[in-house]
């Protein structure tokens, strides 16, 4: 019997274009669904954009066009990119619905109904000069826990910590720069506190009893955020605000994140009226055999494993059975960034190469673990050449051409001598569904690599091109074992790239799309193959590279064209020329805790500093940097980075034994590098 399977990806942001951060959660959630039809599951994927909030406002606001425009715009080129990613979503709908605002209401109503709302005031940061209160992601200003500057008012994305924007230091409008005030207003909130037990017990494996089959990082996670305490969640904003205004609270409006798992309720329902499904069997069906399973990124887990199932179970709606957390994309190592050109729009890479070799080369590197993804291009044009092209498609390209070109075109039986290896390879083949069924593309596609490398070998081996006028039986019989082999690895890599298993079921003649039950089915040894299909074609540098390069300059063009991009009111020195990693090894930095720290009679310029490094003893460091702290002393105590290989240098002061990382555009505005004081002296910083 086949199971009934929902299955979401989180909603884009509507307020710019998808790149391929989106792109890399909705590959991985296109394969697991994919996958789970191909073993006879009833699954739909329900999706849509995510439309309301601050930054649709106040980008609609700037473009002079109405938000409902904005969305509608975003909506249409999100909807064309997916497509043309080859994407099997059954919906792509919008948040600003009726059936989200409907069971937006619903959920709220059934919450309050149960006494677990509450209003009370807020003091809050108010920019007078944008007359709104200042969302947390709109104000920025100093971490209240390390001190780095020009944070956002929820986290720091420097030491981690969260916090409340009115604990920020140094305050100040992330739109106009304006230095906001402290104003009370009411808000509306969720008494969390009263579902934690029950998120508790939801994230308890299904086998022992719970409600949730979750990696144990995520329930990891959630333990940890049970055991802080579940503060009352504010959902409501101010207005101005794009959003569903809260029943009975005029000029309030359900903060986004409220509203917008909610979206894939309200995209279930309107798919389900359009075709005839019962909407009740997926959300209003908690303790049924139904599967609810979320794809994220590890940024959003407290809210989808936290927030939402206390939501959801308050309101009588079904909990997600499983929430599967991916890690961050990384490009060439490092986030992706415009100004190095690597924050990839996904029309950018459609514009330059085929969606098949981006999704094959995501899925190869995604497991079913939060580990950080990266797309180093390098790796991506050796992988896809290597594997793709120099294996997959040769195994099949060098079988199918062979048979056609030479052989009349007509099967044959497998070769007696290859029964073994098929044997091995169908064995092998019956992993994979278990393996996507739990996120591990990966490791599944390894097992399509394993089956092609051994009959690669083997038809080197049996070198049947030598045969074809001695003995032609059998080179086709060594060729349809070839043959059978690519019918493996085509099933294999049907849910990653669709295209593939559609060439190969034409090419041989099958009478049904492969499946993972009919897939090692033998094929009839009358078969007249179809004339071979291009499968891959190699990739070259010079393709990424324009990538990359198309990156830069789109960075480029919206940094002009938006007058709310970051400005600067100083300069700083050019970046020098980019190194490779191997350049920072011969630098030895290590934690260094400052015990002693007097001026220098005679040296206006220097601080004599003593510097413990713990196990490696203690150094003598003068440091350029009298001017900028005229206390000395207030650096003792300070953990600093000490260029702790630095050959020592003697002065008419006594030798210095290393240097002091610190920063600045003159003498008198110096700030020396502080470490976090948990960082003991001694250790090395990488």
């Amino acid at each position: 019997m086949s199971k009934q399977v929902l299955v979401t990806a989180a909603l884009t942001y509507a307020n710019g274009p998808a790149h391929l951060g989106h792109v890399l959660e909705a590959i991985q959630t296109d394969v697991y669904v994919r996958a789970r039809k191909m073993l006879g599951d009833d699954v739909i994927w329900m999706w849509a954009a995510d439309t309301h909030g601050t930054p649709i406002m106040l980008r609609a606001r700037r473009e002079g066009i109405t938000p409902e425009e904005l969305v509608a715009r975003s909506h249409a080129e999100h909807l064309a990119d997916y497509r043309d990613f080859g994407l099997g979503f059954d919906i792509y709908y919008t948040t600003h619905s009726p059936e989200d605002r409907a069971h937006c209401e619903a959920i709220f109503g059934a919450l309050k109904q149960r006494g677990h709302t509450d209003v009370r005031a807020v003091e809050q940061l108010y920019s007078e000069q944008d007359e709104m209160f200042l969302p947390d992601r709109f104000v920025k200003g100093t971490c209240p826990n390390c001190k780095s500057e020009d944070q956002y008012g929820d986290n720091c994305e420097v030491c981690g910590a969260t916090y409340s924007p009115t604990d920020l230091l140094d305050p100040y409008s992330a739109v106009s720069g304006d230095k906001p005030v402290l104003r009370d207003s009411p808000h509306v909130f969720i008494k969390l506190e009263s579902y934690a037990d029950y998120v508790r017990e939801w994230a308890r494996p299904r086998a022992e009893g719970g409600g949730s089959d979750l990696r144990p990082e995520v329930r990891n996670f959630i333990t940890s955020f049970l055991e802080k305490g579940l503060r009352d969640w504010d959902i409501s904003r101010d207005k101005p605000y794009f959003g569903w205004e809260i029943p009975g609270h005029p000029g309030k409006y359900f903060y986004v994140w409220f509203d917008a798992p909610i979206g894939y309720i309200g995209a279930t329902e309107k798919w389900c009226r359009d075709n005839g499904r019962d909407f009740d069997s997926y959300w209003k069906n908690e303790g049924g055999d139904t599967e609810i399973v979320h794809v994220i990124g590890k940024d959003i887990q407290y809210f989808h494993c936290v927030f939402w199932p206390a939501m959801l179970h308050g309101a009588g709606y079904t909990p997600p059975s499983r929430v599967q957390v991916h890690g961050w994309l990384m490009v060439n190592g490092t986030k992706m960034s415009k100004s190095r050109g690597t924050f990839i729009l996904a029309r950018t890479y459609l514009d330059h190469l085929s969606p098949d070799y981006l999704r094959y080369y995501l899925a190869a590197k995604l497991g079913a673990d939060q580990n950080d993804l990266d797309l180093n291009m390098e790796d991506f044009a050796n992988r896809v050449n290597a594997d793709l092209v120099n294996k997959l498609a040769n195994l099949a390209s060098r079988s199918i051409k062979f048979i056609v070109g030479r052989l009349g075109g007509r099967l044959g039986a497998p070769a007696e001598d290859a029964a073994p290896l098929l044997e091995r390879a169908r064995e092998r083949f019956a992993e994979a569904p278990a393996l996507y069924a739990e996120f591990e593309s990966g490791k599944a596609l390894r097992v399509a690599m394993e089956i092609a490398d051994d009959l690669n070998v083997y038809m080197t081996e049996a070198a049947p091109w030598k045969l074809t006028k001695s003995d032609p039986e059998r080179a086709r019989a060594v060729n349809a074992a070839a043959v059978y082999a690519s019918k493996l690895i085509a099933a294999i890599l049907k849910p990653v790239i669709p295209s593939w298993a559609e060439k190969m079921e034409r090419m041989l003649k099958l009478e049904a799309p492969m499946t993972f039950a009919n897939a090692a089915d033998p094929i009839p040894p009358e078969t007249v193959l179809g004339a071979y299909e291009t499968l891959a074609e190699r990739v070259q540098t010079k393709t990424l590279d324009a990538i990359i390069e198309a990156g830069r300059q789109q960075a480029a063009a919206e940094s002009a064209e938006d007058p709310a991009a970051t400005s600067h009111d100083y300069e700083v020195e050019a970046l020098s020329d980019e190194v490779g990693i191997e350049a920072f090894g011969p630098v030895d930095l290590r934690v260094g805790s400052v015990l002693e720290c007097t001026g220098v009679k005679g040296a206006r310029k220097l601080l004599q500093l003593t510097v413990d490094l713990g196990p490696l003893g203690k150094r003598t460091i003068f440091s350029g940097i009298a001017k900028s702290y005229p206390d000395p002393a207030a650096l003792v105590g300070k953990r600093v980075a000490v260029f702790a290989n630095l050959k020592p240098r003697t002065m008419k002061f006594g030798v210095s034994e290393g240097m002091i990382l610190a920063a600045g555009a003159s003498d008198d505005a110096v700030t020396v590098v502080e470490l976090d004081p948990r960082a003991r002296p001694g250790e090395r910083i990488t």
